[in-house]
């Protein structure tokens, strides 16, 4: 059984150390093609680092790295210079360190072929390596997270914008100097907009959202069973439980990253650590989620519903800076929201945003507890375990009352006279428990307001100031348990009472 290779960035590395590889070089055949420099965001932790290494040993020529790959008798394998750029190496604690930190790389990729540079400048330095280095061949730039920096500081708008005209700078080498490039290939975690970084690179093409790289990054589910199979095989043994089923959970645990609205991929780092472990756990989540995230939340008061209420759009993507961008987009880029489906309005294309999986919308939830509505770690890890124990008992009232026990603690000055927000907040504390559960769940007669989807299906429609009759009239006649039949289903009326400030009456029938 071949290793996971969990940590493990370089393609060498991985190809030599029997580590499982999950072939994508015929997408890279594809890109390689280009005579345009190529972007592509992905969240953190999904393969840009990777695909960044494979770049750079394809492009050295190493061809028996390649050998058992799609590309290997379809490429002319040819050395050439690669300048390799990975801005998680600078240092962003001031504009000089950054500077600094720049010209290091620079003259750190020029000592690795016997360059000196004579240039002091980051920039010149930068026009400097390229020009040298192509004197053999034309240059191959690679660039890893090219926005960090700004990432960094996305709660600091001016000293983003600084950085950001630091980067201009640089990047702009990329353009000037076109005459000695080869190819160039730049990721991050953040689209650019036109006016941003890239400003002066009119002519890069931004391959993001197109759907021919939709799966490039990230694990399809053949590539899961296929590459996987004696881990899967051994982890449901372990398990006690049917593969089938194991590949169901793993699905609505890790899979649901959409890049097209179409197409779905699995976290590449939630899987390896899972089949290392052999538990559900939220890897991905909790192996790094920038600092930053909680201020943000906190700062900007992230709803639920307010993240995934309107569709979104290409252009949404790069008509703003990251840090002024709606919060919607930004969790979008970052992998907290993905693409849930797509609708077109003559030419254009809208986006609908979710949560991509259970792992995600657990964690994200918690934070959102303890952020937007006060609740504390310990008080939210006690909720978890009450709600929990109470839907493996099929104990529907008893979730009630923890929910309103939750809603009574949260200060009153947070409270809002809107149905939106009890809706998200309702959805938040059950999702935060780890269950499966929708918000606005589509049926062919309209939306649900709230779907708990365990061994019963649990279907709420939440009022205010009205009746819990007439939530519970509202699901009947708009039938929203149809696509649901053949479990066993509750349907559930609440009603808030506004000046109370929580739930003062519901009722719960079986269908």
């Amino acid at each position: 059984m071949k290793k996971l290779p969990i940590g493990v960035q370089d393609y060498k590395k991985i190809k030599e150390g029997n580590y499982t590889y999950i072939d994508k070089t015929k997408y890279i055949l594809e890109l390689i093609s280009s005579e345009a420099p190529i972007f592509l965001s992905r969240p953190r932790r999904f393969g840009k680092s990777l695909t960044i290494s494979t770049l750079y040993y394809l492009f050295k020529g190493e061809k028996d790295l390649f050998k058992g790959t799609y590309i290997y008798d379809k490429w002319e394998f040819k050395e050439y210079p690669v300048i390799r750029i990975s801005l998680l190496d600078v240092s962003t604690e001031n504009e000089q360190s950054f500077k600094y930190g720049l010209l290091e790389i620079i003259k750190t990729e020029a000592e690795r072929y016997g360059i000196t540079i004579e240039n002091t400048n980051y920039k010149y330095a930068f026009n400097e390596l390229i020009i040298k280095l192509s004197q053999k061949e034309r240059v191959v730039i690679l660039v890893d997270e090219y926005e960090k920096p700004i990432l960094d500081n996305i709660n600091n708008k001016e000293k983003a914008e600084k950085y950001r005209e630091i980067l201009r700078d640089f990047y702009v080498s990329i353009k000037s100097k076109d005459e000695y490039i080869k190819f160039v290939f730049m990721t991050g975690i953040t689209k650019f907009t036109k006016t941003g970084v890239f400003s002066a690179l009119n002519n890069l093409n931004d391959i993001s959202l197109d759907k021919t790289y939709a799966q490039m990054l990230g694990y399809t589910q053949e590539e899961l069973e296929k590459n996987f199979k004696e881990h899967i095989k051994e982890t449901a043994s372990e398990m006690k439980m049917e593969e089938k089923e194991l590949l169901k959970n793993l699905k609505m645990y890790y899979n649901g990253f959409s890049f097209d609205g179409e197409n779905s991929v699995y976290n590449p780092f939630s899987i390896l650590q899972f089949f290392k472990k052999r538990k559900f756990q939220n890897y991905w989540f909790e192996s790094g989620s920038p600092s930053f995230l909680y201020e943000y939340i906190k700062g900007k008061k992230i709803r639920y519903e307010d993240l995934v209420k309107y569709p979104v759009s290409e252009l949404d993507f790069s008509t703003r800076e990251i840090e002024e961008a709606n919060a919607s987009i930004f969790f979008t880029q970052a992998g907290y929201l993905t693409f849930k489906g797509k609708e077109q309005y003559g030419m254009e294309y809208e986006y609908l945003l979710d949560y991509p999986n259970i792992e995600v919308k657990n964690s994200f939830s918690k934070m959102i507890l303890e952020a937007n509505y006060e609740l504390e770690r310990g008080k939210i890890k006690e909720i978890n375990k009450t709600i929990w124990k109470a839907i493996k008992e099929k104990d529907i009232e008893g979730i009630i009352k923890e929910i309103k026990r939750i809603i009574s603690a949260i200060p009153y000055n947070l409270h809002k006279k809107e149905e939106s927000y009890y809706h998200s907040l309702i959805y938040t504390i059950l999702a935060s428990a780890g269950l499966n559960v929708t918000a606005e769940e589509l049926t062919n007669l309209g939306r649900s307001d709230i779907v708990i989807e365990e061994d019963i299906i649990y279907i709420m429609e939440i009022k205010i100031d009205k009746s819990a009759e007439k939530a519970l009239t509202q699901i009947k006649e708009m039938k929203y348990y149809e696509k649901y039949k053949g479990k066993e289903i509750y349907i559930v009326g609440i009603n808030i009472n506004s000046e109370k400030r929580n739930i003062d009456e519901y009722k719960i029938e079986k269908i």
